[in-house]
């Protein structure tokens, strides 16, 4: 395992359907990895047609294993606000539904603090003219999707998002 692999950190967001953010995020440099899933309810073990009725609690959301030392967390803080409408609640353009919610699921103190800090951020230079409804919540166990939601855009060359 190489240095950089062993220093990776986890950076979980959910913002809408979780093809198009995986593939923006996998394009980063300094990702080393990327997983489309389920998390941010109390469900077990969902599937996708379980997401898909809103009822679960769980976000379409995107796990991205990163090395801190070639991307910083604020970066991928900036890359997030930008793949989507922050303001837009409980659904991303026409994916209506708390399944594709923006969240910023945080797995440590420094990311609690520097996702409501890009937060705070964002609403003084807001341009939208509305509230962010981008919530911040303690990641939760992460269900990995079904395989052939993983880098589904690579795979299909189809951009559905």
């Amino acid at each position: 395992m190489s240095e950089n692999i062993k220093n990776a950190e986890i950076a979980t967001f959910a913002a809408g359907c979780f093809w198009g953010v995986e593939e923006k995020f996998r394009n980063v440099k300094g990702v080393i990895e990327t997983m489309v899933g389920y998390t941010g309810g109390d469900f077990k073990n969902p599937t996708y047609e379980d997401v898909g009725t809103g009822k679960t609690g769980h976000a379409e959301a995107v796990q991205i294993t990163y090395d801190p030392s070639v991307v910083s967390y604020k970066e991928l803080l900036s890359i997030f606000w930008d793949i989507h409408d922050p303001t837009q609640e409980n659904g991303q353009g026409p994916d209506i539904g708390s399944q594709y919610r923006s969240v910023i699921f945080f797995h440590s103190p420094e990311q609690e603090q520097e996702a409501h800090t890009s937060k705070e951020h964002l609403e003084k230079g807001s341009t939208y003219g509305k509230e962010v409804a981008t919530e911040i919540t303690p990641a939760k166990t992460f269900y990995r999707a079904e395989e052939y939601h993983q880098k589904y855009i690579q795979k299909t060359g189809r951009n559905v998002c």
